[in-house]
């Protein structure tokens, strides 16, 4: 248990890098369209090294090949809208501002239950509604201060990734089925959504030019740290204590600590200003809702033999 819980803990601050490095190549000048695009074109070579030295190809090419435009579209939907909408909001927040918003995704996923033949767990809805109060906290000083301008560019691009990273993979997890691991659906969907972001960087190109070598150089450590390492560390944990719904319910929500991460990180690092009273409820209310929603979510599971 305490390899696994160390592990989470790593694994989520690794997770706080793709927030806190957004956040850099931003302020040094990077567009959000190579910061958004170079992380999957980096990711990919590593996420087919992974399953080719595990699975080989052969097996999830197969898989694919069988709807090939349901996975284009719902990759898309999944790793491309989700991210590049992430890398927009990123630009108009605090890097703890933006780690924190994310975590509206919990809510969009209990609320979307129904649209996979499931009823929207009531307990799961109120850890979910904490949640929403804090980022509702977290950007009160914005409305005191009249700022809708960028209470929008912020809210409105996190939640259409928070819609879109649930509802992509969900319907990538529903269309699967048992038939890949989730190294294998990954590399799958990241696969995929290549044509996304190749049209997203040929329009980069145009708008904004070539990536600095600095912007390359971090969007290289966001796929490094974040999408290979703390992903890997995470399942390895989740993978320690699968058998043990307590200890699984420890481990899931150690998640919670990529909000304090960024917020020390981007405090220290790169200037931030630190949240007000009603920013920090915020966060209290918000790490809370997710360690709260871990906890319940793995109890159902367990009364559901899972």
């Amino acid at each position: 248990m305490k390899k696994a819980f160390l592990l989470g803990i790593a694994g989520s601050f690794f997770f706080a890098f793709t927030f806190v490095l957004n956040r850099s190549m931003h302020l040094s000048g990077g567009n959000w369209i190579w910061s958004a695009s170079l992380r999957y074109l980096f990711v990919f070579p590593i996420l087919a090294l992974i399953v080719g030295k595990r699975h080989g190809f052969q097996h999830v090419h197969q898989v694919i090949q069988k709807s090939p435009s349901t996975w284009l579209i719902w990759s898309t939907v999944g790793f491309g809208v989700f991210y590049a909408s992430l890398s927009y909001a990123g630009d108009y927040g605090e890097s703890w501002l933006i780690a924190a918003s994310w975590q509206l995704t919990i809510v969009m996923g209990v609320l979307m239950s129904p649209l996979f033949h499931k009823r929207v767990p009531m307990k799961n809805l109120c850890a979910s509604g904490v949640i929403l109060i804090g980022v509702f906290l977290l950007q009160a000083q914005n409305v005191v201060n009249l700022d809708i301008h960028t209470t929008l560019l912020t809210l409105v691009p996190i939640l259409l990734a928070a819609i879109s990273y649930p509802l992509g993979n969900r319907k990538m997890m529903e269309i699967s089925g048992d038939q890949l691991t989730t190294v294998e659906r990954t590399y799958g969907m990241t696969l995929c959504s290549l044509p996304f972001w190749l049209i997203l960087s040929t329009f980069g190109l145009v708008k904004a030019g070539a990536p600095s070598v600095s912007q390359i150089l971090q969007a290289f450590c966001v796929a490094m740290l974040s999408g290979a390492a703390a992903t890997l560390m995470f399942f390895k944990a989740t993978d320690l204590v699968k058998s043990n719904h307590k200890q699984l319910a420890v481990i899931e929500s150690t998640q919670s600590g990529e909000v304090i991460f960024t917020l020390l990180g981007g405090i220290l690092f790169l200037g931030d200003t630190p949240p007000d009273l009603l920013g920090a409820i915020g966060i209290f209310l918000i790490v809370s809702g997710m360690i709260l929603n871990s906890m319940l979510s793995t109890v159902t599971r367990r009364l559901k033999g899972d």
